[in-house]
């Protein structure tokens, strides 16, 4: 950077900026033009949308415009990709097409998938799950706003198409980092080895996104290690991902509403819940990854769509996220 500002004097980019555009063009960025903005968010109003947001309203009148928001919006994505990061997606997508083609039930039961989710103490109820029957002209029964918990565990969860191989619960106060990462994936080795008999020889795929860690010297070589091979995976897709789109949803649905007092008592309750669930429950998320892929490969990169609330979209504004307008019906 000194050298830089020596040539450049005060017209330098800052060292943020620097490690933005580098970061950038490791995407395969080819441009310093700026993106295309989507422009204003598309505005409605129907009398459909009108009584809606009217019951919503008379049911509870202490929502707030953002969470009335969440409640009617039809879609919101993670992330606007760029082209070239939703050309991955079509590239990785028809990649495993190919691979399942030549053999579908044994590169499904060759993966090995593993995310990370935060699991709180405490976590109240969706609005919807929390709803109660009431008489008709009758005033609906009051509820008490209630918020997360400030007690919670990071959980990695390493699972495939039969049930779950390990769970590593990180200790409070250490960072997860490419030598943790690492420690992590020599246990997997060992997991696979007791609970998959014969899966180690017929080989291991790998399904993890491209957090820092996972792409570190030290996790690389553990891998090139245990012998595991990577199933490549774009870069913010987390529609792509078993665990975002299938294993932590439903997971974090039955728990809802249960308050924990310990950190034991948040891994017994995860346990018995994974342990209640047989072969079919977890060889159907492992499944959904082809039918996904399809739907990304013909959605030319964007986001898979989720199922809408109501079938519209709504005007708002949110800092880190942006409303697909294209969304297929």
């Amino acid at each position: 950077m000194d050298g830089i500002s020596s040539v450049y004097g005060d017209s330098c980019p800052g060292k943020t900026m620097v490690y933005k555009w580098h970061s950038l063009f490791k995407t395969r960025r080819e441009s310093l033009e700026d993106d295309p903005r989507p422009g204003s968010s598309i505005e409605v109003t129907t009398p459909e949308l009108i009584r809606k947001v009217e019951k919503l309203v008379l049911n509870d009148a202490r929502l707030k415009k953002k969470q009335l928001a969440e409640m009617v919006s039809a879609r919101w994505v993670p992330r606007m990709l760029t082209p070239p990061q939703k050309q991955q997606c079509v590239e990785c997508s028809c990649a495993f097409f190919d691979l399942c083609n030549q053999d579908k039930d044994g590169v499904l039961s060759q993966i090995v998938t593993e995310d990370e989710t935060w699991v709180h103490h405490y976590e109240p109820e969706s609005k919807q799950d929390s709803m109660q029957w009431h008489k008709k002209g009758t005033a609906p029964p009051k509820k008490f706003k209630v918020s997360q918990s400030a007690g919670k565990l990071m959980a990695t969860v390493f699972w495939d198409s039969e049930g779950i191989l390990l769970i590593d619960y990180k200790d409070k106060g250490v960072s997860i980092t490419g030598e943790y990462y690492a420690s992590i994936l020599e246990r997997l080795k060992e997991a696979i080895k007791q609970k998959r008999r014969g899966k180690l020889t017929k080989g291991v795929l790998l399904l993890h996104d491209n957090a820092p860690v996972h792409k570190s010297r030290v996790a690389l070589a553990a891998l090139l290690k245990v012998g595991f091979d990577i199933l490549n995976h774009p870069p913010y897709s987390p529609d792509l991902a078993p665990s975002d789109y299938y294993l932590f949803p439903k997971m974090k649905k039955e728990l809802r509403g249960k308050k924990f007092i310990t950190d034991d008592e948040v891994k017994e309750a995860v346990s018995a819940y994974f342990e209640d669930k047989d072969k079919t429950f977890f060889y159907e998320g492992i499944n959904k990854l082809i039918e996904r892929s399809e739907k990304c490969v013909r959605l030319a990169g964007e986001y898979i769509e989720k199922e809408k609330s109501f079938g519209f979209f709504i005007s708002t504004t949110y800092p880190s996220f942006r409303e697909h307008k294209n969304a297929p019906s």
